[in-house]
This record gives structure tokens, sequence and C-alpha cells, in this order.
């Protein structure tokens, strides 16, 4: 291997050991809420927040860093983490921001997987604006559908695996005199939930 490549590696090695140290040193910072308290714990999460100024080697200056620290029951050790931030609002509502920008980005990430809305190969952009709106009511449909339609026991499916199991499968039409039978293999979705489904589909109305 050349010396320039050991160089490289070296240099990428050594930012992830300053990255570690600069987790070490912000944990120092809320040492005193990383302490495991000495009465009984109770059956809920506790949750505390703290603030602090910091600069790391590579900043021209110090930033806020707002801390979290969750102790949740049964587990000795706390659960923290950090967020380098520039708003001036509380720790808590800092956390909270966060965690909604980091939610909507999930949904942005699920519509781009189950949803295909990124695939915009219309050549006006006007055609491809039209796409991006269908998209958009399709995402808002199989939304509503999750949210109002699913049965408990399946209400935390992705909008993909909810693609996959209840729209996307193949099934046998049966035409008779008075009816149509629609006959569906159980491997996905048994009856039972298939028949939860349309009962809940059926009280929307």
């Amino acid at each position: 291997m050349r010396p320039a490549t050991h160089k490289t590696l070296f240099q990428a090695h050594r930012s992830r050991g300053a990255e570690i140290v600069s987790t070490a040193l912000c944990g120092l910072a809320i040492a005193h809420l990383l302490t495991r308290p000495v009465c009984r714990p109770p059956n809920h999460v506790r949750r505390y927040y703290a603030s602090f100024s910091y600069q790391a080697g590579s900043w021209d200056r110090k930033r806020r860093v707002v801390a979290k620290v969750e102790w949740h029951p049964g587990e000795l050790v706390p659960r923290f983490g950090f967020i380098v931030t520039n708003l001036s609002r509380p720790a808590d509502r800092v956390v909270t921001f966060y965690n909604q920008r980091g939610k909507a980005e999930q949904y942005i990430k699920e519509g781009e997987n189950a949803i295909k809305w990124t695939r915009l190969s219309c050549r006006k952009f006007r055609d491809n604006a039209v796409r991006l709106q269908l998209h958009a009511l399709a995402y808002n449909l199989a939304n509503f559908m999750r949210t109002l339609a699913l049965p408990q026991e399946v209400e935390h499916w992705s909008l993909t695996t909810l693609r996959e199991k209840l729209v996307k499968i193949g099934a046998k039409v049966v035409s008779h005199g008075r009816y149509v039978t629609f006959e569906l293999a159980e491997v996905a979705v048994p009856r039972s939930l298939f028949q939860k489904t349309l009962s809940q589909i059926d009280d929307l109305r």
C-alpha cells in the first residue's frame, strides 16, 4: 500500500477517534445525570435534559449542545444523546423539534419506498408536478387506510407492507349468476384479519 493511502487511512481513523473523544467530553458535562439514583426506580421512563456550550477541535467557536438522558425501567445504564443546535428555545423543546423533523423525514422516505414519488421521468415540469400530486394523493389515501381501517394487531404496518400484503396480492375471480367471489391465498394475510379490515372499511361509510 502506498504511503499516501496510509496517510489517508490514518487521518480517517484519527477523525473517528476525535468524535469518540468529543462524545466523552460531552458526557462529562452531564455526568450528574448519568449517575444511577439511589432510590427505587419507578415504573415509567424518566427523562432529563441539559444544555451547555462546547467547542470541538475543528470548530471556530463554541456551539450550544442539548443533551437528553433517559432512564428506562429494568435497565442499569441510561440512554443519552446530544444535539448541536443554534436554537434558543428550552432544551426539551429543542429535542421535540428535532424529533418531529426526524419523523417527517421518515414519512418522506416511506413515500419514496412505497409510492415511488421520486420517479418523475416526464420531460416537462408541469407534467412532473401533476405526477407528484397524484403520488401525494395515493400516499394520503394509503395512510388514511392504515390509521382508520387496519385492525389493532397490524396497525404498525408500513405502507410498503400494506401494499404488498393487502393491495398487490394475487386473487382468483370466480363469477356466478348472482355474485362474484374473490379467492385469495392466506399466506400473506389470514382470513380473519382480512375480514376485520373489510369490516372496518365498511364502518367508515
